[in-house]
Parts: C-alpha cells; structure tokens; sequence
C-alpha cells in the first residue's frame, strides 16, 4: 500500500496511545517499515539509530534470527495454549523456571501477562486477595510515588502519578495516594543522598499514619528507576531504605521492573544492585525484547502460599486468554538467551558506561540542566538557566521542537511534555553506535538553541 494511503487510513481508524488525537491527525503518523540492529528505517527510506528501543522495550536489538527461528518453530508446533483448565506448554514452563531462577530472592511463582499494565493490574487483585486471605480486611490503600508510572489501565494509572493519565479519567482512586518523588534535582536541593533518603523514609512512615496506620495500608509500588516521570535516578541506597521501611511497617514492596529489568541498568534487574528482595516484582518490556507482547508478575513463595491456602478448592477467578502464549514464553526464552549466553548482558555494562561518561561530556552545553543515567538508560533535563534550573516557557515548545530536530538528524529519544529527554538504547549498541547517538544529540541540541526565542531566553 503506498504511503498516502496508509497516512489517510491512520487518520481515519487508528487512535494511537498517549497523543491528542487532532494533534496526531494534523501530524501524520511516522511510519517505520524495516529496522536492523539498533536501526529503524521509516516508509521515506530514512535511517534513524534508536535511541529508545521502540518504546524502552527492544533491548536486545532489532533482527536476531535466533528469536525469530524460535517463533517461527513454536508457530508451526503449537501455537497457542491455554493456561486454564490445568493445561501448559513447555516454553511458557521453561520460562517460569528460567524467570524464578533469576529473580531476586524467593520470587518463585510467575503469573504471565500481556505486558506492563496488567502486570500491576494483576498485583494490586492479587494483594487484595493475599490480605482478605489473612483476615486483614482493612489493608486496603495502595502508596506509590509521586511521576511515577504503573501502567495506564483502569486501576493501574491511579498510581501513576502523571496528570495526564488522571484527567478525565476520574483518577486517582479513594484507596490510592503518593508521597514525593526523590528526585534529586528538584526535591533535593542542598540535601545529601542520605538525607534525600530520610526524607522519603518519613514521607512514607507519615502517609501510613495518615491512612491511619499499618492495618489500613496494603502495598507501597515504586520504581528502581522512575521512567515516564522523567528517568529519575534514586540515590545509592534508597531502594534499600524504601524496602526496610516497608518491612518494619508490615506493607508489601512491590518492584515495577517494567522498565528497568533485564539489563537496562546494568544487572539482570535493577534490585539486585542493592540486593533487594521485593515481596512482588512486575516486568515486561525487555522480556521479549518488543518481539511479542508479554509481561509477568514475580511473587514471593509467601505471597503464593496464602493466596493458596486462601483460595482453598475454590478457583482464584483472575486469568487472561494469553497468559502465558507459547510464541511469546518461546520468544523470551530465546531473549534470555542472547542475554547471558549470547553476551548482551555483559555488552550493555560495558557499552553503559561508556554511554554515560559521554553523555556527561555534553553537560556544559547551555540547555542541559542535569544528565541523569544508570546503565543503558539516561535523561536530561533541559533548562534556559542552569543556575535556578528554570524550565523553558511552554509556549517555546522545546521537546516538540527536540523531537522533530532528532528525527532529521537520524535519531529517536523519547521527548517527555516536561523537558526532558529520555534514552534508552538497545543493549546490542557498540560503541561506535553511542559515538553516532551523541553526535546526532548534540547536533540536535545545537539546532534547537539556534531557534531566535529559544536563544534569546537562554541565560
């Protein structure tokens, strides 16, 4: 179909996430066509380097033959299998186990999703579950942090904490609240690391008590890393803390690893960098590197055990059609393959921080305000004046503007509303390939502070 067709047929059935539809319509979509490695190529034939893996997903690159043989072969055996009824597959078996011997801890029981979303989804039916099983009927609310990010389901985007997943959507829920981001850059000024970390100590100890206590709070979810919220690095030693704390006040500490697991910030998942067991832990995204929609929720053995003896000779009525797809458990078998054995793993530490120090080499140019990384994932937060970390007007419209000047330059990141810049490059990047990024980026920065009112209210 040629491309004036498919422009007009976007506009006229498809509603893509997250984007103000008359916007989009106005737009047009960006069609990609082939990608190769850690390059797209759209329908106009234009290369870019993704600088984002798709959507924070694609970690292992575009085009390993060996997932797509192990697709391929899993279609022409068997490809779908229901999770219900008591039936299985061996892919979806082989990697429950592969996921339970990796995971943290006694994170031993795997429950498949689609992705992200109902992972959380699936944690907070689940937790419910956990409590009333106990008899603790009151443990009901649910803290998360604030620009946080937990997926945009019904339930899910109640503890997101950006507006836009809030407006008009009658969100967040009476039994979902936030206590501050760490974020060191805003929240934090002046603040050491440890005090930045007291800090959201107290603040979650207060909001429990103001809940009215333990016996009335169930959960408190939060990310290694904050990613939609703007790429927010927690200094060394909170995820530590944060956990502790929700031990000694008797709540659950759910890890959303939607993002950060599977080598995005170094080690297999981000916990593992402070040697935290979280009592539950969602993933996604990287799993099947993009190549299949899949996500599962990672529950310790004494979660599993009350649910169990909970639900007795009664069935625990949660369950998806595609829990656990053959083609997809197959597809993030061979993922985890090019992971560990394949050297992917040892490839992104290497190439992370290399990707790091040159990232922070642009840090002096006028629009950067702070570069934040941590392994293969990074943001920059754009400012007109460095010293009182003044964000550009919106009228100025600079992510628009970074977005549509990256992508003439041969380059995709993702541009947050709130000036930020967002990367997450796949893990198969050498280091040319981080050579090519940072050049493309500064390129794009340089064009960007050339506009006239851009320039003009840079300090």
């Amino acid at each position: 179909m040629n491309k004036d067709a498919l422009m007009t047929f976007d506009r006229q059935h498809l509603f893509h996430p997250v984007l103000p539809p008359h916007v989009h319509e106005e737009h047009g979509a960006l069609i990609l066509e082939s990608a190769k490695g850690a390059y797209v190529k759209d329908i106009d034939g234009h290369e870019l380097l993704d600088g984002f893996s798709g959507l924070w997903c694609v970690n292992a690159g575009y085009g390993h033959e060996s997932i797509i043989n192990a697709a391929h072969e899993q279609l022409k055996t068997l490809p779908y299998a229901t999770g219900y009824f008591h039936f299985a597959s061996e892919p979806t078996i082989q990697l429950a186990k592969r996921l339970a011997d990796l995971a943290p801890g006694n994170l031993n029981k795997v429950y498949f999703t689609l992705g992200g979303s109902d992972a959380v989804d699936s944690a907070i039916r689940l937790i419910r579950f956990y409590f009333n099983s106990l008899g603790k009927l009151n443990k009901k609310n649910i803290i998360a942090l604030e620009k946080g990010y937990h997926g945009s389901s019904s339930t899910g985007a109640g503890l997101t904490a950006l507006p836009v997943f809030h407006q008009k959507f009658d969100l967040p829920l009476a039994w979902q609240h936030h206590i501050p981001s760490h974020y060191p850059y805003r929240n934090g000024e002046g603040l050491s690391d440890q005090e930045i970390i007291n800090k959201s100590v107290s603040d979650l100890k207060a909001k429990v008590e103001q809940l009215g206590g333990p016996d009335h709070v169930a959960a408190f979810f939060c990310e290694p890393v904050q990613g939609s919220g703007g790429v927010i690095v927690p200094p060394t030693g909170y995820l530590k803390a944060m956990r502790d704390t929700c031990r000694e006040l008797d709540i659950l500490f759910l890890a959303d690893e939607v993002i950060t697991g599977f080598g995005r910030t170094g080690p297999m998942f981000a916990c593992e960098t402070e040697g935290v067991v979280p009592d539950m832990m969602t993933v996604a995204k990287g799993l099947t590197s993009g190549y299949a929609p899949m996500g599962a929720l990672l529950m310790g053995d004494h979660i599993y055990d009350v649910i169990a003896d909970g639900a007795g000779n009664t069935p625990v009525g949660h369950g998806f059609t595609y829990s656990g797809h053959p083609v997809s458990a197959a597809i993030g078998l061979a993922v985890l393959d090019l992971y560990e054995s394949g050297g992917l793993l040892d490839n992104g530490q290497k190439v992370g921080n290399y990707f790091e120090q040159k990232l922070r080499g642009l840090s002096d140019h006028p629009l950067i305000g702070e570069v934040r990384t941590a392994g293969m994932l990074a943001g920059i937060e754009l400012v007109v004046d460095k010293t009182n970390k003044t964000k550009p007007s919106a009228a100025l419209q600079v992510s628009p503007k970074m977005y549509k000047e990256g992508y003439k330059n041969g380059l995709i990141f993702r541009a947050f509303a709130d000036d930020v810049i967002g990367f997450a490059p796949p893990l198969c990047c050498t280091v040319s390939d981080i050579d090519i990024l940072i050049a493309r980026f500064e390129k794009t920065l340089n064009n960007v502070l050339n506009i006239e009112e851009i320039r003009n209210e840079v300090v």
